[in-house]
């Protein structure tokens, strides 16, 4: 449209400057333009060009509508993968930490109770040593008397200082030995109860891992039946159409005053368990049995 209405401001520009061979050719020119001008418009008469024309920019509205669908989906799931796998990262961590703190611990613990048993071997040599010693001593005063028998029956004794100063430096060493036996016993007796007191303590936290396994366990196993019962929690909607059931059967864990009355409810079926006309209160949730046809297994799901 633009070339045709620019060859028209040439042809009145030829008619006024009276040029007739140019005023021809820009004719023919526009004339041309026209006829290729009215090709493109004619297939817009047609009937039914218009709808299908819209019908292909409805295509394609849909498919560009479609496509950027896929690449917010694709971006959320990327994202999604991505807080996953940053959560399955941080629970190894969480789980690699865990494990060197106790190796570290284990490793303090060995550490430990390899030094207070190489004190206590030392000390125990020492022991050792003592007793030898005095094993001396007592060898040392068998020796002299039988010594001092033998020079008696030649006729040789010796002067009373020598007996005196004798016995005065194997008193010296005997109390010297008694007072490093004590020392030695005290200290075997100190490293016993350091010893004795960690392994109590190692016992003691044997114990609460145990116990604190047991809680886990006993916990997974609640939420597990729970989640039999009343469903999962976590899909579990506050619009849903259970919510009222759940609210019911669980309201004793939010009521005292609910507590007591389904308590004082259910005291009124005590019976013992030889009772002809009854079965005593079971001591947990009393599961569904398993489904024994499909049609009710397609309900329960």
């Amino acid at each position: 449209v633009a070339r045709l209405t620019a060859l028209c401001r040439a042809l009145r520009r030829s008619e006024d400057e009276g040029d007739e061979p140019g005023w021809a050719r820009t004719r023919e020119e526009a004339e041309a333009a026209l006829r290729e001008l009215q090709e493109v418009v004619r297939p817009l008469r047609e009937p039914g060009y218009g709808e299908a024309l819209r019908r292909k920019a409805e295509r394609a509205r849909k498919r560009r509508l479609r496509l950027q669908r896929r690449k917010h989906e694709a971006r959320a799931a990327k994202e999604e993968e991505a807080a996953r796998a940053a959560e399955r990262e941080a629970k190894i961590d969480q789980w690699r930490a865990k494990c060197i703190q106790e190796v570290e611990e284990k490793n303090r613990e060995r550490e430990l109770k390899a030094a207070a048993d190489s004190v206590l071997s030392e000390v125990r040599k020492k022991q050792a040593d003592t007793k030898r010693m005095m094993d001396v001593l007592r060898g040392l005063e068998k020796l002299r008397k039988l010594r001092k028998e033998a020079a008696a029956r030649k006729g040789v004794c010796p002067p009373p200082s020598a007996d005196e100063a004798f016995e005065n430096q194997v008193e010296s060493l005997q109390t010297l030995l008694k007072t490093r036996t004590e020392l030695y016993e005290a200290e075997e007796r100190a490293l016993r109860v350091m010893l004795e007191g960690e392994q109590e303590e190692e016992r003691k936290r044997e114990m609460e891992k145990k116990q604190k396994k047991e809680r886990e366990k006993l916990l997974q196993q609640k939420l597990e039946m729970d989640s039999k019962l009343f469903g999962d929690p976590a899909e579990f909607p506050l619009t849903h159409l259970l919510q009222p059931f759940r609210d019911y059967y669980l309201q004793a864990e939010h009521s005292v005053a609910a507590l007591i009355q389904i308590r004082h409810e259910w005291d009124q079926y005590l019976v013992p368990a030889d009772h002809p006309d009854g079965s005593c209160i079971p001591p947990g949730w009393v599961l569904p049995s398993l489904p024994t046809s499909d049609t009710w297994a397609t309900a329960v799901r």
